[in-house]
Order: structure tokens, then sequence, then C-alpha cells
């Protein structure tokens, strides 16, 4: 199960690295173009279209590829992400869930089904690795089992909870 999911993790790691270095190469390009054609948008400096496609590569580039490295990190360690790491991934299916509803209009299906196998693999490896399974380390332990009352009493019927006590 553990090779299973450091797997999923890793695939989908390396499918975040592709797509970041295919939104980067994206908004570049489109800056280019902008910048070659002249274009403006509402009267904005044709010069300022390109800076902001290249902050918006910088942008988007990095945040995919922190979420890559997320991934990669967790699959290497085979331990799942907790807090802001855990947060920055589940950001990340919420993007691409809403990038894939928008793709089905703008760009078609294809688009669409690319989005969401990486939504699928980014919330396999979220829901994979937060089912409470023993880390490598605890696999030897096993949970306590439960022993008779103190008192020496037989145990309780079925279904029945004792009156609280006050001390």
């Amino acid at each position: 199960m553990a090779g299973r999911r450091r797997a999923v993790a890793a695939a989908g790691a390396v499918v975040l690295l592709l797509e970041a270095a295919l939104l980067v190469g994206l908004n570049l390009f489109l800056g280019k173009v902008a910048d070659a054609q002249q274009m403006s948008l509402a009267g904005i400096d044709p010069h300022a279209m390109t800076v902001s496609a290249v902050i918006g590569a910088v942008l988007v580039g990095g945040y995919v590829l922190a979420c890559a490295l997320v991934l990669l990190r967790t699959a290497v360690r085979d331990v799942a992400p907790h807090g802001f790491l855990r947060v920055l991934l589940i950001s990340c299916a919420v993007v691409h869930g809403v990038l894939g509803a928008f793709c089905v209009g703008l760009v078609g299906w294809t688009a669409f089904a690319a989005m969401m196998v990486v939504l699928g693999l980014i919330v396999w490896s979220l829901t994979w690795y937060g089912t409470g399974e023993p880390r490598p380390a605890e696999e030897g332990r096993r949970p306590a089992e439960p022993g008779p009352p103190p008192s020496g009493a037989p145990p309780a019927p079925e279904g029945f909870s004792p009156p609280p006590t006050t001390r």
C-alpha cells in the first residue's frame, strides 16, 4: 500500500512539474506576442502587458512548482503533508477543479480531462495519506486492547453507558 501511494504522489509531482513548465512557457509566449504586435487592452501600455505576463508566469509557475515539490516530498518521505503544505495542496486541487470547469467551454473536453487527471492525482494523494494509517516508524505498534474494568466488575451490557460521576 505504501508503494502505491508513493507512486501516486510521485506521478502527481511529475505531472505538476510538467504543468508548471507548460504554464510558464505559455505565459512567456503570450507576453512575447503582445509585445511583438504592440497589443493593448483598454489603453494599457504594451510593455506593461509584457511585464505583467512575465510576472504572471513567475507567480503561476512558482505556485504549481511549490505544489509539485510538496507532492515530491510526500512521495520521498512517505509522510502526509501537514498544516500549510496540506492547505497548499488543497488549494491546488480547488484551482484545478475551477480551471477544469472553465476549460470545458473555452478549450474543450481534452483540456478538461487533463485538468481532472491532475485534480484526481492531487486528491488521491491527499486522501490516501490522510487515512490515518500508521507511519513507517509505527508499523510494529498495535492499538491497546481494552482490559477489564478496574474494579473487577463484569463489563457493562452492550449500549449501556454509566452515569457520569463527580469527584
